[in-house]
């Protein structure tokens, strides 16, 4: 196998001393920790591996799951040439040169041919499309790497030809075991400098890590960078070192961003205080801007909580405005508060739908006319057309409520949008309308 950009044409950094990441790539699934609901006996992927039978695919999850391992593992078990491209930095002409070496090994060698993409979801829609005759006619089989979403950023045609299997981030125990190895294999670990690491400052790595066995390997090879020469010792002080200012995962405008958004939504409104601070501080933890959180809430206040408490909305905008005036990480405490309250009040989406159900009248009737009883009349040539006469002036009426007066347009039936829930201040507002309906029905059928 060989790489269309091995390490024959990129020049390794640092005099040729490769990543702790890259020397440990495992090539067999004996060292292939985690991702045991792809790779566990019986499974498509792990079938795939072990039948030597690959066919096109796309991984998709967190940077550091092993979705290149995996793809080089499916290589190496049907014996096919392999060609690895980044969508970072491959144009056009790289896909051409990546598909005539392909038709090369099949014409002269009778071997097929792994084309892995990294980073899939930078190509554009052109760019995913070169690559469908080549995987229709057996000359590729394709497998992509994404961190995105497919199913917003693959083209369909790509996709229905594609299986999509999801990776997940590496749990505490696929981590460790990945850390041991590297401790421990003298060829492909450290070297054969053997490092012993103190528990506690194992547990500080992989809680930097997050999931991720690259960032996993990278502390721990920078700590044992740290240790002097005549120690041997990972201690807690070397790992602390190199994990100050790791950050859980976020990715601002990616799929972890708009998932975790969506979290502290659904857990507002679930009620739920606890898991609604969870992901608030997560948010805020990965560096999300707090007034886009904000900003959310706001919206969180009127949809799902409304006239049931109408102090939520107020206590979202006074938020906002104290983040304005004492920035971060003050004013994020006034987001938690936010956040508690309205996971605490009542809950109601009555305006949410009632709104929703006006606007589908409004495309549904079109632009119908004001009627001439509720339109203003400042000149006298629109007193003499009819504007405004008629009209019942509702303070003027018993308990300020005109029985039977119409609002409505005079071509559009009656309608009832709003329904308020029979909880917090919409059960009393519930009960004011039944009694003013009431009165409506009664004029009604008097008149």
């Amino acid at each position: 196998m060989s790489d269309l950009f091995g390490p024959e044409t990129v020049p390794s950094q640092d005099h040729g001393e490769r990543p702790l990441a890259d020397k440990l790539r495992p090539n067999s699934l004996q060292y292939f920790f985690g991702q045991e609901h792809l790779l566990a006996d019986g499974k498509p992927l792990r079938r795939a591996i072990d039948s030597g039978k690959a066919h096109s695919m796309i991984f998709w999850g967190p940077p550091g799951t092993g979705k290149t391992t995996l793809a080089r593992m499916i290589a190496n078990s049907t014996d096919a040439h392999f060609i690895a491209l980044s969508a970072v930095m491959a144009g056009v002409k790289d896909i051409r040169a990546a598909v005539a070496k392909a038709q090369d090994f099949r014409a002269i060698h009778n071997v097929s041919t792994v084309l892995f993409l990294d980073e899939v979801h930078r190509f554009n829609k052109s760019q995913q499309d070169a690559f469908l005759p080549y995987v229709e006619d057996g000359t590729l089989t394709f497998i992509g790497a994404t961190t995105e979403n497919p199913s917003f950023e693959l083209n369909n045609a790509l996709l229905s030809r594609a299986r999509v299997y999801v990776l997940k981030s590496l749990d505490d125990g696929a981590l460790k075991k990945i850390l041991r190895r590297g401790l421990a294999d003298a060829d492909s670990g450290l070297g054969e400098h053997q490092y012993e690491i103190d528990d506690d400052a194992l547990e500080l790595v992989i809680m930097a890590a997050d999931g991720d066995a690259r960032r996993a390997l990278n502390l721990l090879q920078l700590a044992s960078d740290l240790v002097p020469a005549n120690k041997s010792r990972i201690t807690l002080a070397h790992a602390e070192d190199v994990a100050q200012g790791s950050q859980r995962r976020f990715d601002k405008q990616g799929e972890y961003f708009y998932d975790q958004i969506s979290a502290l939504h659904k857990s507002i409104r679930g009620s739920d205080p606890d898991a609604s601070l969870y992901w608030l501080m997560r948010m805020l933890d990965g560096g999300c801007d707090p007034l886009y959180v904000a900003r959310r809430m706001i919206r969180t206040a009127s949809e799902d909580i409304g006239n049931a408490d109408p102090r939520a909305l107020r206590i979202c905008l006074d938020a906002w405005e104290t983040l304005e005036r004492l920035g971060s990480p003050e004013g994020e405490l006034a987001l938690a508060q936010a956040a508690v309250f309205m996971a605490c009040a009542a809950k109601s989406n009555a305006v949410y739908k009632a709104s929703k159900l006006a606007a589908a009248d409004v495309r549904e009737f079109g632009t119908l006319d004001v009627p001439l009883h509720l339109r203003n009349a400042p000149t006298k040539l629109m007193q003499s057309l009819g504007y405004g006469e008629k009209y019942r002036y509702a303070h003027d009426e018993d308990d300020g409520f005109a029985a039977g007066e119409r609002y409505f347009p005079e071509d559009m039936p009656e309608r009832t949008y709003y329904d308020p829930v029979p909880r917090g201040l919409e059960l009393k507002i519930s009960q004011k309308l039944a009694e003013l309906r009431r009165r409506n029905r009664s004029d009604n059928d008097a008149s």
